[in-house]
């Protein structure tokens, strides 16, 4: 997995990611600004779920994205 798409396209990321988790605020997402780790925080905190579920949707989500 290739985050630095994320990272690099992180305007376009930022409504997708929005679609998603919509309980993430847009103040979260400049906070996180393209970083993984900070996003799987973000989610954990908001959702009160697992890391490990986290981190699955997270990576479950980038795979369904076209970059």
């Amino acid at each position: 997995m290739d985050w630095n798409r994320v990272q690099g396209n992180w305007k376009q990321a930022r409504g997708k990611i929005k679609e998603q988790w919509g309980k993430l605020t847009d103040d979260d997402l400049d906070v996180i600004n393209g970083q993984r780790d900070q996003l799987e925080g973000k989610i954990q905190e908001r959702y009160g779920l697992a890391m490990d579920r986290v981190r699955h949707d997270v990576d479950a989500w980038f795979r369904q994205q076209k970059w």
